[in-house]
């Protein structure tokens, strides 16, 4: 059997081990097509042939900026790499100028872009990039060459022999890939990932997968110019599991229902959503059906994993299952067996009412600088516990500083930042990442993040407050749709809030209130002012005295990536959107 070292090592082992008809499953025109493990390979040889003959060179940069997940993106990859070259996925939604600096600090020589609004903003800035010869497109876009070209240019495959040489000459250390974070701050800095780095992160992740080798399907919407979806890409291929690709965020609901797949990952965000939307459906019941809803729901939120709870708990929960939770299981489409939620702190209310249903949630942690996971649940050998981020993976070490700061060692850990070796000195230390998350690891071995170390702050009385674990609190409110705890330096904490203005006006109108037309209108009403005070209080009764929240601002505007205020993996940008709101900040702090 193929040993796998290297990222293009992962097709060739599928196509040995289970030589899947259906690899990678994209929609096009409304019809699925499946790409098979043999025509996966066959296509990224051909782009290897193509990017041989364009003059591609071992060490190149090849940027990738894609929409959405899509079999082309993965084929690119595999042709890329194969060669010595490396990748630079780039998040399709940051802005112009970003586009411009990471072409530019990367040298990237070309650039395969999927469609027009994407190509658009790198015609805009090509002329400032000297390095980028070319620009292909997955798309058909008037004026923008095809990635077609490139696979007719290595249709003829009299330098295959050329592919292969350049495949054995790539070692396991050699540089695979720079992620460009998008960083709460400042300008993105390039995480160097080694083929060794990111292989690896998939074969001692996949020991936490449930799902038995060859007999799963998996759809995939998560950005993979992120290492966390990306890392799973390889984990599926080697576990044999079929890649459906969704459409996008909006279609998410219906190609549930058309792949009904066995896993998918996700971040709290999108969990938040999904179970807001399950809630206000079960709010528009009446009568029996209503309390039978609310009752399973009540059930679900005290849920405790390995019948902690005992028989008579279990005993309800199986009829809550069978009569509210199998609603909730189809809506996913019927089969989902596993979602990995990462990339942030999932509520553990989200983790007991998905797990109750039936749905089992597993919440891992990592950074892009560790390839990405650390440490995952898995239900199976009582490795799953609420409000925990898991056991850590095979070969993973880590350390809680003084400071309670997670230092991490493993293969998984980084290089360094690209063209940046103050930075990279910064973050590793005698062989151990910095991660800037606080933590700790309890007596069986899981561990809990407590805190960003980079966003706790003192407030003047030198109380230190973490301000995610309020705002995580008060998100479960469904009048919240973002919330920004802010304080630092001040006499007290308070907070900018970003209502959830669909639920909002639904509560306006079952009330009788009438909140005008306009957001500005609706924020200014003293009716919702006092509603929005009411849930903030309820919330800052967990919490000591000194990190109540006293004072809050409604926002008008709602916060997004586009407008800045998140980043591509829906942070908040606490720099901007302090910046953004600095009248209001006045207010609070005069």
């Amino acid at each position: 059997m193929t040993t796998i070292t290297r990222l293009f090592d992962f097709p060739h082992y599928q196509l040995k081990k289970f030589n899947l008809d259906k690899a990678l499953v994209t929609k096009y025109n409304g019809e699925w097509v499946a790409t098979s493990s043999a025509e996966y390979i066959e296509k990224a040889n051909q782009i290897s042939r193509g990017l041989l003959r364009l003059g591609v060179k071992p060490n190149d940069k090849v940027a990738i900026i894609s929409s959405n997940n899509r079999t082309e993106w993965n084929i690119t990859d595999i042709g890329v790499l194969q060669i010595g070259a490396q990748d630079v996925p780039i998040y399709p939604t940051i802005s112009q100028e970003d586009y411009e600096y990471v072409l530019n600090h990367s040298e990237s020589t070309y650039c395969f872009v999927s469609d027009d609004e994407v190509y658009q903003k790198v015609k805009n800035i090509h002329a400032n990039v000297p390095s980028l010869k070319e620009v292909y497109s997955y798309n058909d876009i008037e004026g923008c060459k095809s990635w077609n070209e490139v696979l007719e240019l290595g249709k003829d495959d009299s330098n295959q022999k050329e592919v292969e040489d350049l495949m054995a000459s790539v070692k396991e250390d050699d540089l695979a890939t720079l992620i460009y974070t998008s960083g709460t701050t400042g300008r993105p800095k390039g995480v160097m990932l080694s083929h060794k780095n990111v292989v690896s992160n998939a074969l001692n992740a996949s020991t936490r997968f449930p799902i038995p080798s060859g007999e799963a399907k998996s759809l995939s919407f998560l950005p993979v110019c992120h290492i966390y979806e990306r890392m799973l890409m390889y984990l599926y291929q080697y576990l044999g599991v079929n890649i459906y690709f969704a459409e996008s965020l909006e279609t998410i609901s219906d190609n549930l229902k058309e792949v009904k797949p066995d896993v998918m990952t996700a971040v709290p965000r999108l969990l938040e959503k999904v179970y807001d939307k399950i809630i206000a459906k079960g709010a528009d019941l009446t009568g029996v059906k209503k309390k039978l809803f609310f009752w399973a729901v009540e059930l679900g939120l005290k849920y405790e994993p390995y019948n902690a709870n005992g028989w008579w708990y279990e005993k309800k929960l199986g009829i809550a299952r069978k009569l509210i939770f199998s609603k909730w299981q189809e809506a996913l489409g019927g089969n989902l067996k596993v979602i990995a939620s990462g990339s942030a702190a999932l509520q553990p209310r989200l983790a007991r009412v998905f797990n109750a249903a039936g749905i089992s949630v597993m919440e891992g942690y990592g950074l892009t600088e560790t390839s990405p996971v650390v440490s995952v649940n898995d239900a199976r050998n009582k490795g799953f516990k609420i409000g925990t981020v898991g056991k850590l993976i095979p070969q993973t070490e880590v350390k809680i500083a003084e400071d309670g700061e997670i230092l991490v060692k493993g293969p998984q850990v980084m290089q360094g930042y690209y063209k940046d070796q103050d930075k990279t000195k910064e973050v590793l230390k005698d062989g151990y990442f910095h991660t800037g998350d606080i933590g700790v690891i309890d007596s069986e071995g899981f561990l809990r993040i407590t805190d960003r170390k980079k966003e706790m702050f003192k407030t003047s009385g030198g109380k230190y407050v973490a301000p995610q674990l309020i705002e995580n609190a008060m998100k479960q409110s469904r009048f919240i749709e973002q919330i920004m705890v802010i304080g630092e330096g001040e006499k007290m904490p308070a907070a900018f809030i970003q209502p959830n203005f669909e639920f909002l006006r639904e509560w306006a109108q079952r009330k009788g209130i009438k909140v005008g037309d306009s957001m500005q209108e609706v924020i200014s009403n003293q009716a919702v002012i006092d509603r929005y005070q009411e849930e903030v209080d309820e919330h800052n009764a967990k919490f000591g005295k000194w990190e109540r929240v006293k004072r809050f601002e409604l926002t008008a505007d709602e916060w997004s990536i586009d407008a800045g205020h998140l980043t591509p993996t829906m942070k908040l940008k606490r720099r901007i959107i302090k910046e953004k709101y600095k009248e209001l900040y006045s207010k609070i702090y005069g």
